[in-house]
C-alpha cells in the first residue's frame, strides 16, 4: 500500500516514515529540503533497511504537484507535514507562511478530490487553543485568536479541510493537534535538525549541553507555575510518529466516525522548562548553564493535552518518559556533534 508523506525527510516526517516501513507500507517522500538534509535519507534506509521513493519537489508549484499526482494515481494515503514552522519567523515574515503552509495544503487537497478515494492526516497543533482556560486541553476547547501567523495558517488549515470534507465524502480527514515533540530514534540515525540557532528548547538545551551554545536563556520565572517557568507538554517524537500510523489505519479501515477527526496527541503530563533541564541534566551527568531571563513575548503560561480520546478512539497513549526523551536527544547531539 503506497503512503505519500509530505515533508517526510523532517524532524516528525522521517521518525513518521520509519514507522510507517516498520509496518510494511510502501512510501513515497516529497521534501524541497528547504529545512531538511538528505542525509536523513541515509539515515531511514539505515533505520528500516527500505529505501522509501523520494522526490524532490515544492508543493507551491501547483503543476508540478498535478504532474506528481498523475504519475502516481495508485497511493492510498497522504500524510501532511510540509510546512514553515517557527513561530518567531512567521511574525517577521507572515506572508511566506500563508504562501507556505496555505497554498500548497490547496494544491494537495485540490488533487486528492479528483481520486475515488483518499485518507488525509494533517499535522496540526495545540498553537490553534492559545491560552486554554481549561487544564489539561480537550479537542472540546474553544480555538481561540492565533497568536501567531504560524498558529493561524493551522486553523485555517483545519478549516479548508473541515470544509473542503463538508462536500467531499470521499475524502477522509484527521487533525492531530500535537504538543511539543522532542528526542530523536534511539538509534540516534536520526533526530531534530534544527538550522542555524535553535527555535525550541530542546535543541538549544543539547547544543548548550555539549559546548555549542555559552548559555541557555530561561524566559520567565515569575509564571503562576510549581517554579515560575512555563509548562508545556513534551512528547517523544517516536510515540508521535506511531500515533500517525494508527490514525493513517483508522481511515483506511474505515473505522472513522466522520470524514473530518481531530486529535490531541501529547503526554497528558505539563512539565515546566526548569524540571526539563533538572530532566536533562540527569540523564546526561551534565551541568547544563543557563541563566533566567525577562519573559518571551507570546508565550502562554500553560499548554498540556487531554489525550483520552486519542487513548480511547486511537487506542493509543505515549510509552516514553521526559528522561527517556532527553536520553534519545542527548544521543543523537553526540552523533552530531562528533560528525
Amino acid at each position: 500500500m503506497k503512503i505519500l508523506v509530505t515533508g517526510g525527510l523532517g524532524f516528525i516526517g522521517s521518525h513518521t516514515v520509519v514507522e510507517l516501513q516498520n509496518k510494511g507500507y510502501q512510501v513515497i517522500i516529497i521534501d524541497n529540503l528547504s529545512n531538511a538534509s538528505l542525509d536523513v535519507l541515509e539515515g531511514i534506509v539505515s533505520i528500516t533497511n527500505q529505501t522509501p521513493i523520494f522526490e524532490k519537489l515544492d508543493l507551491k508549484d501547483k503543476s508540478a504537484v498535478q504532474n506528481f499526482f498523475k504519475a502516481h494515481q495508485d497511493i492510498q494515503g497522504v500524510i501532511h507535514f510540509a510546512a514553515s514552522k517557527a513561530v518567531g519567523e512567521s511574525v517577521t515574515n507572515p506572508l511566506m507562511y500563508y504562501e507556505n503552509n496555505i497554498n500548497t495544503l490547496v494544491y494537495v487537497l485540490q488533487e486528492l478530490t479528483k481520486l475515488e478515494v483518499s485518507n488525509f492526516i494533517f499535522s496540526s497543533s495545540c498553537t490553534v487553543y492559545g491560552q486554554a482556560d481549561v487544564m489539561p486541553i480537550a479537542e472540546t476547547a474553544p480555538v481561540k485568536p492565533a497568536e501567531s501567523p504560524y498558529g493561524n495558517t493551522k486553523q485555517i488549515g483545519e478549516e479548508i479541510i473541515k470544509e473542503t470534507c463538508n462536500i467531499n465524502a470521499k475524502l477522509n480527514s484527521i487533525a492531530l493537534r500535537y504538543f511539543n515533540p522532542i528526542g530523536a530514534h534511539d538509534s540516534a540515525k536520526i533526530g531534530e535538525l534544527p538550522i542555524g540557532v535553535p527555535q525550541n528548547l530542546i535543541p538549544y538545551i543539547t547544543q548548550t549541553g555539549i559546548g555549542q551554545r555559552a548559555q541557555l536563556s530561561v524566559f520567565g520565572d515569575d509564571y503562576p507555575t510549581s517554579d515560575g517557568t512555563c509548562i508545556r507538554d513534551y512528547i517523544h517524537v517516536v510515540d508521535l510518529a506511531k500515533a500517525h500510523v494508527v490514525a493513517l489505519q483508522r481511515l483506511l479501515n474505515k473505522n472513522n466516525q466522520t470524514n473530518f477527526e481531530v486529535f490531541n496527541l501529547g503526554t497528558g503530563t505539563g512539565s515546566t522548562v526548569l524540571e526539563v533541564i533538572k530532566a536533562f541534566e540527569k540523564v546526561s551527568d551534565t551541568k547544563l548553564n543557563y541563566k533566567i531571563v525577562d519573559r518571551r513575548q507570546g508565550d502562554i503560561i500553560s499548554a498540556y493535552a487531554d489525550t483520552s480520546k486519542a487513548n480511547a478512539e486511537l487506542g493509543w497513549k505515549s510509552e516514553h518518559t521526559l528522561e527517556d526523551a532527553m536520553l534519545s536527544a542527548w544521543k543523537w547531539q553526540k552523533v552530531l556533534h562528533s560528525n
